[in-house]
């Protein structure tokens, strides 16, 4: 897994690659992840998870960095105990991973499967493209090879193992919102969870603010909390999101993974557009009506409708459900699989 996590770039390429390693995993394969940038929470949470991390010095995205990773694609093999060592795939996730790095890649004869959010690279020469939005279109990729194939919408979008002991539970939707939670992703560089504490003020409510480790405004965040006016429990590096959201009569979130999680859960969902990346993703959710959509300087003004309109929670909350079955995994571990067949020598 080629990927990397920082509070620039956030949390969910990382979380999003985890989601599939543990299901290649699960059926017996090896996965090790090779990052250029990584914070040390999100490094202790791999080791957590058992995965081993190798570390980068080229600058992500260059020709040197395609260079180091195949290198420690070549260390790995030649260390691996497992005879079908030489099947590797290489599985890259982050918009600096060009049409240039893709081709090195294939270049050197790996198999390749990269995650993408809308077409960002001018051609694609992976094996597998996998794009789990629902604004994943075959026109994104017609600058691609003949024998590509292309994993598209949500069909695939993946889970975390945690959350596979909650398929098909049904959520009740309360007339009163009492409980919310508030998670911005594992960075929120602009401090956006303080503004979501501002605007709830005034509230009846019990909130928990889940934050990553590597948010650099702990500190302020802190703060915040002590002043607030309503009760207000501030979590960070949470590792048992499923059960927070089981709590949680409403969320108040991020575009990105996190919102396919909370849409499986079935938790009605305020969704903040904190970054430009997001834009895409946000207005496809919110056209499919599975949040409420709001900016930061808005969220005040949107809580009221969002908060009070128990049958519009309810059916934001079943159309999530009926979207997000929880078996995305499988399906791309098939796809993985049966492609691995396919490419053999």
């Amino acid at each position: 897994m080629r990927v990397d996590g920082n509070p620039r770039m956030g949390t969910g390429h990382l979380m999003r690659c985890m989601s599939l390693a543990q299901g290649w995993r699960s059926i017996g394969g090896d996965v090790s992840f090779i990052c250029a940038e990584i914070t040390p929470a999100l490094e202790a949470r791999l080791l957590i998870e058992g995965f081993s991390t190798h570390r980068l010095s080229a600058k992500p995205g260059t020709c040197e960095d395609v260079y180091q990773t195949l290198a420690i694609v070549r260390d790995l093999r030649a260390s691996a105990f497992n005879p079908k060592a030489s099947a590797t795939w290489i599985v890259v996730d982050g918009y600096q991973f060009d049409a240039d790095f893709q081709w090195a890649i294939k270049a050197a004869g790996s198999r390749l499967l990269v995650f993408d959010d809308f077409g960002h690279a001018a051609h694609y020469s992976a094996d597998i493209v996998l794009n789990q939005n629902l604004n994943a279109d075959e026109n994104l990729y017609a600058n691609r090879e003949p024998y590509t194939l292309l994993l598209l919408g949500a069909h695939y979008i993946l889970l975390r193992q945690q959350f596979f002991a909650y398929r098909d539970r049904k959520r009740e939707i309360r007339p009163l919102v009492r409980r919310v939670l508030v998670t911005l992703g594992g960075s929120d560089p602009d401090n956006v969870t303080s503004k979501v504490i501002e605007a709830l003020d005034g509230w009846d409510i019990e909130a928990k603010l889940v934050i990553g480790g590597s948010n650099p405004h702990l500190e302020t965040l802190g703060t915040d909390v002590r002043r607030s006016k309503f009760a207000v429990e501030l979590v960070v590096d949470a590792n048992n999101m499923p059960e927070l959201m089981t709590w949680a009569d409403v969320a108040i979130t991020a575009g990105g993974t996190t919102a396919w999680e909370l849409a499986f859960m079935g938790v009605p969902m305020l969704v903040v557009l904190i970054a430009a990346t997001q834009r895409n993703f946000v207005a496809s959710i919110g056209a499919a009506q599975l949040a409420h959509i709001t900016s930061p300087d808005r969220i005040a003004e949107s809580l009221p409708a969002f908060l009070s309109n128990t049958d519009d929670r309810r059916q934001m909350s079943l159309r999530g459900q009926k979207l997000v079955d929880g078996y995305g995994v499988e399906r791309v571990v098939a796809a993985v699989a049966e492609q691995t067949v396919k490419l053999a020598p």
